[in-house]
């Protein structure tokens, strides 16, 4: 009985130690659905929405670059004042610990800036996203009318009818 006994002890120890490691979910921030809306000849910029989920430690989004498809890259936000919607660039975007932030139309969103050629329905990009702690993080970028599942929508109106 006390070898039972202490293997079941042995045992349990070792699943509370489990149990208290982060997971690769807590420990790595996640980047979830991006996607980017199809532009039009001569549209100068066009938007990029995804999921940032937090890791065990807040961290922040400072920029990124997407050489492929466009000059630079920047960080927005879009809010309405009255009754005209006003974006602002911002220098970072927070994410804090566990939580999790959507980049979507309508609110905080990633600008594709000085496009080097239209952005198409079903093409596909690389977007590398620099944070102040996990460093870069390179996602590929889905072109499309409608989100990826799990994505946010766009609002009436879209976001390629403003000027950027």
């Amino acid at each position: 009985m006390s070898t039972r006994r202490h293997l079941l002890g042995a045992f349990a120890a070792a699943f509370a130690t489990l149990a208290a490691l982060p997971t690769a979910a807590q420990s790595e921030i996640q980047i979830q659905h991006p996607w980017a809306r199809p532009t039009v000849a001569g549209q100068a910029a066009g938007g990029g929405f995804l999921t940032l989920r937090g890791a065990a430690v807040a961290d922040r989004l400072l920029g990124g670059s997407a050489p492929s498809v466009a000059e630079r890259v920047e960080l927005h936000t879009m809010r309405m004042e009255g009754d005209v919607m006003r974006m602002r660039e911002v220098p970072a975007i927070d994410v804090p610990a566990g939580q999790t932030v959507k980049l979507e139309p309508g609110g905080l969103h990633v600008m594709f800036m000085g496009l080097k050629a239209p952005l198409k329905e079903g093409e596909r990009f690389a977007l590398t996203l620099r944070f102040e702690k996990a460093g870069e993080k390179t996602v590929e970028v889905q072109v499309s009318m409608r989100p990826p599942a799990g994505a946010s929508a766009m609002p009436a109106g879209g976001h390629g009818a403003h000027k950027h």
